[in-house]
């Protein structure tokens, strides 16, 4: 098994993928990649199967909703899908973000092809983003009911939610009602010793 520094990943990256490569980010030993939506699924075949690079798996997959970030002042979009990318033969990893269109559809197409493990991750990023992943296999709702409406993870979404359930005795079934709970902002308090942390 080999390693390289984050230096010689970011070059063969830039070597490998060309102008696909958007913005690369070097932090905390760690190399991110934004890439294009219309060059995702290029970009990630040469990932996979460029001789140099060998990232064999995906990791993980999650939507990430920027409209907080930076206390409003982020600039990119709002939305977007981040990889995880694992090469077991080059002993690495890398991180890849591509930022979704902000359209009425925010639409990515799937990488299930190059990556089985993506199936739930997908359907994941779908229920509580509202991301489209076109060409996925079975593309719906994986942790709410399937009658839920909304995506609880996108950052305008209620911390209450908007129906509530409960048992009927009545009518002897579950039902669906308005949320009862007034609507109300929790801000933590933070509360640290002095010099807490410091060794």
């Amino acid at each position: 098994m080999t390693t390289d520094s984050g230096e010689g990943l970011a070059a063969s990256l830039l070597t490998a993928l060309g102008n696909r490569v958007v913005r690369k980010i070097e932090a905390l030993d760690e190399v991110t990649v934004e890439i294009r939506v219309s060059d995702l699924i290029e970009a990630m075949r040469i990932l996979r199967d460029h001789p140099a690079l060998k990232f064999e798996q995906l990791i993980d997959l999650c939507g990430v909703d920027y409209s907080a970030y930076r206390d409003g002042a982020w600039e990119n979009g709002r939305f977007a899908v981040v990889y995880h990318l694992l090469s077991i033969s080059k002993n690495r990893r890398i991180r890849v973000r591509v930022f979704v269109p902000e359209t009425p559809m925010l639409l990515v197409s799937s990488v299930n092809d190059i990556w089985p493990s993506a199936n739930w991750f997908e359907r994941e990023a779908f229920d509580l983003f509202g991301i489209i992943f076109d060409g996925h296999p079975d593309l719906r709702r994986i942790l709410t009911d399937y009658g839920f409406v909304g995506h609880p993870f996108r950052k305008d979404f209620p911390i209450s939610g908007h129906v509530e359930m409960r048992y009927d005795e009545a009518t002897r079934r579950v039902v669906y009602q308005p949320v009862s709970i007034p609507p109300r902002e929790i801000t933590p308090r933070i509360v640290r010793e002095p010099h807490y942390g410091e060794v």
